[in-house]
């Protein structure tokens, strides 16, 4: 099964939301990926960034589900203000470790991500975040 995996600029969740069935749209600043998990991908990056545990942020309700269809198809979710905060902030350096660590998660359990396309996720969500903020918004994810 293929994942789309849309992150996306947004003013607020009421906005966030409007993107549910068809995605965010071009009026929105975003970064298209795929075929990865999201949702424990933001956890553990927020965990690396944040000094926080898995099983805290896990326990905290992260990431917040802002609205997801009822047959268990797309859904929208948000980032934290930690994480949002930490990508927003981060050097170049400290987003090549936390990719660098990322990628050696997900090969402890057996998913091989490629370290430069790592790299290259974490800096590009940490750049919409960087946009995101300066434009007094935050940053949500679509899945599809």
């Amino acid at each position: 099964m293929s994942i789309i995996v849309e992150f996306f600029v947004a003013p607020d969740d009421t906005a966030a939301a409007l993107a549910l069935r068809n995605g965010p749209g071009e009026a929105c600043e975003s970064l298209s990926l795929g075929n990865f998990d999201p949702v424990g991908a933001v956890v553990e990056w927020q965990s690396l960034l944040t000094d926080r545990s898995f099983e805290d942020l896990v326990d905290a309700g992260e990431p917040r589900v802002v609205v997801a269809q009822d047959d268990g198809g797309c859904f929208v979710f948000a980032l934290s203000p930690d994480l949002f905060t930490a990508l927003a902030q981060a050097e170049q350096p400290t987003l090549r470790d936390a990719a660098a660590s990322w990628v050696q998660l997900r090969a402890e359990e057996g998913e091989i991500i490629d370290t430069d396309i790592a790299g290259a996720i974490v800096g590009d969500l940490a750049a919409l975040a960087g946009s995101a903020r300066r434009q007094g918004q935050g940053v949500y994810c679509w899945v599809a």
